[in-house]
């Protein structure tokens, strides 16, 4: 690896170096009056041309701003859900109620701020660029959760935010520089390097610990999870719906290529740490799943529907190989799919009929036929039925388990959690269909809406059409990356 200087990594920087300028735009479009109703224009525009300078950007090996961050094929693939996610969320938040139109410049600015954090995150090469980028992502998540400032739940949803996320940041920064006074380098080459050769495991699995704390707050990983029920169903659905996604594959993007660049050492972890993370994973997706039994919140519901695929994703996670990783990888991209999509359908519902609660969504089926039929089928591919993508990203999740067979019994506990998971996610269908209420008005759907709620969700049937050119891609991803 080749370390460049500043002046020199600028050329491998250029969609954070327009996000930072499209951020600038947003923020002093919406200070003046007269060209506010620009600012949705803007952020959309100008994430379409961040998507053009992604598309042209060359992966590289070679470590960029003096060893701080790295632009690898791995961290451009996350980057492509991070802002697919994003932008998506900013075209539907355009006309949605929970967010009045004189926050909404504020509010884009914010999810650009996230979005340029969460672009750090994937890239992080260092421990100090770690802990900066998780408070770049935090700190204006916080802020748009309470961004409803009339609402009493989001201003709720975002002190809880705050108090949790400030907590999990403490113990995440004991834990780096645990690790930073055994190394005496922020560098985590050089850090993983001293870690294989280091004589006190107890150190060690401390410093873990206390990361693996962090990192889980972050993608709401059980016992890490409190605060994801509360803040989903207090802040407003979009900002819910981005919170379910991009955040969590950055975090996810940061526990591989922490994990495996400090912790593994010639494909074979240096600690158990594996076991760890394999015991998370069936907390996760226990925890998750029977707690979603008895919520009649439809975002409740979401979140703790979001937690249990956390548990089922950190399957992969538990076991070092390349093809896990991709595992993950693959299964990130339909995550972002179809549960983007069930949030959106719940976006229309409360919009248009004020519907929080599952029994709120009686008799939608019948009322609104095409957009409910592609909520069912976002919520059979979040059940992981056939012939969905949620199947089949469950189904290379469970073969490489299988085939590593050291944690067994995990893949029992993730078939019977499957099997949970049916029971809630259908307790919405037998409201939309089998529910009748004579009393429900159709109302028509935002054109944005409407067809984003569409092109997401048909992919949970559309994935037949690329399924193994992306397999291929994400296995040449981990090889050409040298993780493992």
């Amino acid at each position: 690896m080749t370390v460049l200087s500043n002046i020199q990594s600028l050329s491998s920087y250029l969609p954070e170096l327009m996000i930072v300028l499209l951020i600038l735009a947003v923020f002093l479009y919406e200070s003046i009056e007269k060209y506010r109703s620009l600012v949705f224009s803007i952020s959309c525009g100008g994430l379409i041309f961040v998507s053009i300078l992604l598309y042209f950007s060359n992966p590289s090996s070679n470590i960029l701003f003096d060893g701080m961050l790295i632009n690898d094929s791995l961290s451009i693939y996350f980057k492509w859900i991070l802002l697919l996610s994003t932008l998506s969320v900013v075209i539907v938040s355009n006309k949605d109620n929970s967010i009045l139109d004189f926050v909404k410049g504020e509010y884009f600015g914010m999810l650009l701020i996230i979005l340029l954090g969460m672009f750090a995150m994937v890239s992080a090469n260092n421990l100090l660029m770690v802990y900066l980028a998780i408070e770049m992502v935090s700190i204006p998540s916080y802020i748009i959760a309470g961004i409803s400032k009339n609402n009493k739940e989001s201003n709720e949803a975002s002190l809880k935010y705050v108090i949790y996320g400030s907590f999990a940041s403490g113990i995440m920064l004991f834990g780096l520089s645990l690790l930073y006074g055994i190394a005496g380098s922020t560098d985590i080459n050089i850090l993983a390097t001293k870690i294989a050769s280091f004589d006190s495991s107890f150190v060690i699995y401390l410093s873990m610990i206390f990361v693996i704390a962090g990192f889980g707050y972050k993608i709401s990983m059980v016992p890490f999870h409190y605060w994801t029920p509360d803040v989903y169903q207090g802040a407003p659905i979009p900002v819910t719906a981005f919170l379910s996604v991009a955040p969590k594959a950055a975090g996810f993007a940061i526990l591989i290529r922490f994990f495996y660049a400090i912790f593994v050492n010639n494909g074979v972890p240096i600690i158990e740490w594996t076991t760890f993370i394999a015991i998370f994973s069936a907390l996760t997706m226990t925890v998750g799943n029977v707690l979603a039994l008895k919520q009649d919140n439809i975002k409740r519901l979401l979140a703790y529907s979001s937690i249990s695929h956390v548990g089922f994703m950190l399957i992969a996670f538990s076991i070092v190989s390349p093809d896990s990783i991709a595992s993950i990888l693959f299964y990130l991209f339909f995550y972002m799919f179809m549960n983007l999509s069930a949030f959106y359908m719940a976006i229309y519902m409360s919009n248009n009929y004020g519907a929080d609660n599952i029994e709120d969504w009686n008799g939608i089926g019948h009322k609104v036929p095409v957009l409910s039929f592609f909520m069912v089928l976002s919520l059979a591919s979040l059940a992981g039925l056939p012939p969905t993508s949620g199947f089949i990203g469950k189904v290379y999740v469970l073969r490489n388990l299988f085939a590593d067979g050291q944690f067994l019994w995990l893949g029992l506990v993730a078939i019977i959690n499957t099997v949970i998971s049916l029971y809630y996610y259908f307790k919405i269908v037998k409201a939309m269909y089998f529910i009748e209420n004579d009393t429900l008005e159709v109302k028509s759907c935002c054109p944005y809406l409407y067809w984003v709620i569409i092109i997401f969700s048909a992919q949970n049937i559309l994935f037949y059409l690329y399924w193994p050119t992306l397999w291929n891609l994400l296995e040449s991803i981990v090889k050409d990356t040298g993780i493992i």
